[in-house]
């Protein structure tokens, strides 16, 4: 590579000798990811042996995201390195959903300049993300935009691909009248809702790292920015021990967008309000910003970052094994014959 470099591209904006710096500084955070400690991270494409032993009848699922507007909190607080972990999760809780195992990850930054360290860091968070979803990040891209976004700008998104068997794909036309929706808590808002938040918070302008009394002495920026949970390893061993008949992943739409997903016609969920074990920082947003409670539940995910329906006699031991995996799990409704999709009462 030491030959390649252009004076003009770099005039241009695009300096291709930062792509590759970026490149050999991300390797030893994509090594983290794979089986055998290495990475061939630079070539034209991501390799991934399948090892599908004791798949039976493989069906591949894949799942693509962002991180939305959230991005604007790292860029404010200058802090890049979880906002990788938000990209992965996005993808793999998604593929959960079908009871698929991820696979391995590819990401995409786009940059008003490529600064190598912050790349690396961006990266570095990604790669942390698979590393809780038990997948390999076999490969990416990063593109220089000079002249369409700001210099400190970025976007970032991801791809992921898991396989299932295909008798074990999460068959919701199983559901009945009298099962049992389960909660997995989120850590916080997770990924979604931020053009919302940035707005009754004012963002731009207010003190991001001043401890805030209504979230118990932590910052405004610390709350906003925790990582989104993945739920990979708590729902693959759920997966194992349990009949699941659907599962949602809580995001943009809240409960009346996700849950309904997961639910066959003819059929909705009972959900008493107090039931949910909603943080500190909804009950903030909805004070402050003066937004309804159909509002709330319709855009953030109000503590509840995955929700899983099993048999009512399956309930106490689905709770049992997300519990034994870290999961602080409790039982959120009842499945009931409805043509509303969420009954909140």
């Amino acid at each position: 590579m030491e030959k390649s470099f252009s004076e003009s591209y770099k005039e241009a904006g695009v300096d291709i000798t930062a792509g590759y710096k970026a490149v050999e500084l991300m390797k030893k955070h994509v090594a983290r990811t794979m089986p055998d400690g290495k990475t061939d991270i630079g070539g034209f494409g991501g390799l991934f042996p399948l090892g599908l032993d004791g798949i039976k009848d493989p069906v591949l699922v894949s799942g693509t995201d962002g991180v939305g507007t959230k991005l604007r909190l790292a860029q404010l607080l200058d802090r890049h390195d979880t906002i990788g972990i938000d990209c992965v999760a996005m993808c793999v809780n998604d593929v959960l959903c079908c009871g698929a195992k991820p696979l391995f990850f590819l990401d995409y930054i786009a940059c008003g300049k490529n600064i190598p360290e912050k790349i690396a860091e961006i990266v570095g968070g990604v790669a942390e993300g698979c590393v809780r979803a038990g997948c390999a990040l076999i490969g990416g891209e990063t593109a220089e935009h000079p002249g369409t976004m700001p210099e400190d700008d970025y976007d970032l998104a991801g791809f992921t691909v898991g396989v299932v068997s295909r008798e074990k794909v999460i068959d919701k036309s199983k559901m009945k009248a009298g099962d049992v929706m389960i909660a997995l808590p989120s850590s916080g808002v997770h990924s979604n809702g931020f053009s919302l938040v940035r707005k009754v918070f004012d963002v731009e302008r207010c003190d991001l790292t001043a401890p805030v009394a209504e979230l118990g002495g932590k910052s405004l920026g610390e709350v906003l920015l925790a990582p989104t949970k993945i739920y990979v390893k708590p729902m693959l061993a759920l997966f194992a021990e349990v009949a699941v008949k659907g599962v949602s992943h809580i995001t943009g739409g809240g409960f009346y967008e996700n849950m309904p997903r997961s639910i066959p016609a003819g059929l909705g969920v009972k959900i008493a309000k107090r039931d949910v074990k909603i943080p500190p920082i909804f009950e903030l947003i909805r004070k402050r910003g003066k937004v309804s409670e159909h509002d709330m539940f319709n855009t953030f995910n109000m503590g509840v970052g995955m929700s899983v329906v099993v048999a009512k006699e399956d309930a106490d031991r689905a709770i049992e094994v997300l519990k034994a995996n870290g999961e602080d799990a409790y039982v959120l409704g009842e499945i009931a014959e409805s043509a509303d999709g969420v009954i909140l009462v």
